[in-house]
């Protein structure tokens, strides 16, 4: 288990120190697509290399520098990884997020600020500090139809602003890998393609009607007969079901958050919709109101600039209530003729 840990005032500590005190298991309650390729680096090595088309062999030169949640609170990210001067970012989504790009930009600045505290850099010297480049990917396997690849942009969420378009720039690579997707990335990654089979095969097992426990279970009996990540169905079965029910716990909570918000917006449009309808009633009548009184003063000789003066209403204004009044009368006794005639 890993020490949780809190920031310490640069007075005191410039980096954060490990309490006497331990968070709960974070592998037990990972994704299980991260537990996939943190736990297996020659799996990731392979992913790396058929997303970037290169061909490194050495494993070792990976180093994990995911985010942990108990350092950065909400700031974890699913996994991140140094190589070759590359910052690689890598996020697992069932769910469509249009907010990616702003979260990567979050994560890399935590990141950076990470290794600049174990570099013992000081950004405020005179010589400039060498980053890795920050690589930002997610993989998405939620049951949504996505094209296979698509760039989600930063910029999107800034609005127009004339003259100089933004400094600031992030893309999110977003590759759908739901099993018959990006059948070239899962040629190159073995493990990749049989994460994506066991999703699929649980899926099937759904829309024939099975409950998600029991789905769960006959998937996992089914790809271990087949060969299927059966080195690690078969030693870590609990764990993989325990983490596979979390996922699926927490899609169903999301669903549940989203209907809520949805009826707390719509019962909160009824509200001031009503609000602004009995606000605008209230107005209409205090302006009909003001203009019948205009209009009687107007009929009992009150000149247009004594009303001027006591209403604080311009002279046009005035003119323009007394022809309404006019337009209606003579539409009126228009009426009243016409019922005469018949």
């Amino acid at each position: 288990m890993k020490p949780r840990m809190e920031f310490v005032p640069r007075k005191r500590r410039l980096f954060r120190l490990p309490l006497r005190r331990f968070a709960a298991n974070r592998n037990v309650k990972d994704r299980l697509f991260c537990y996939i390729f943190e736990r297996d680096r020659k799996a990731l090595l392979q992913l790396y290399n058929a997303l970037n088309h290169t061909d490194y062999r050495d494993a070792r030169a990976l180093q994990i520098v995911t985010l942990d949640n108990v350092v950065y609170m909400s700031m974890k990210n699913d996994m991140a990884f140094l190589l070759a001067g590359a910052l690689n970012l890598y996020e697992h989504q069932s769910t469509f997020c249009p907010n990616l790009p702003l979260r990567f930009l979050l994560y890399i600045a935590a990141e950076y600020e990470s290794l600049l505290a174990r570099a013992k850099a000081n950004i405020y010297g005179q010589t400039l500090i060498p980053l890795p480049a920050p690589q930002c990917v997610v993989f998405y396997n939620g049951d949504d139809a996505m094209p296979d690849e698509q760039r989600l942009q930063l910029t999107d969420a800034f609005p127009e602003v004339p003259g100089a378009g933004p400094c600031l720039e992030l893309t999110v690579r977003m590759l759908n890998i739901n099993y018959g997707h990006n059948s070239g990335l899962t040629a190159g990654c073995r493990r990749l393609d049989e994460y994506s089979r066991f999703v699929a095969c649980i899926k099937a097992y759904r829309r024939d009607g099975s409950s998600v426990n029991q789905a769960i279970e006959d998937a996992v009996t089914y790809c271990i007969a087949h060969g299927i990540m059966e080195d690690i169905l078969v030693p870590f079965r609990a764990e993989v079901t325990k983490m596979l029910l979390t996922e699926y716990n927490e899609k169903k909570y999301m669903k549940m958050f989203r209907k809520e918000a949805r009826e707390e917006g719509l019962r909160e449009g009824r509200e001031a919709g009503l609000e602004q309808g009995l606000e605008q009633g209230l107005e209409q009548g205090l302006e009909q109101g003001r203009n019948h009184l205009i209009n009687t003063m107007l009929q009992n000789g009150a000149s247009p600039e004594h009303l001027s003066e006591i209403t604080g209403l311009s002279l046009s204004e005035i003119s323009v209530i007394s022809q309404n009044r006019k337009s209606r009368s003579n539409l009126l006794q228009e009426k009243r003729g016409k019922r005469k005639r018949r």
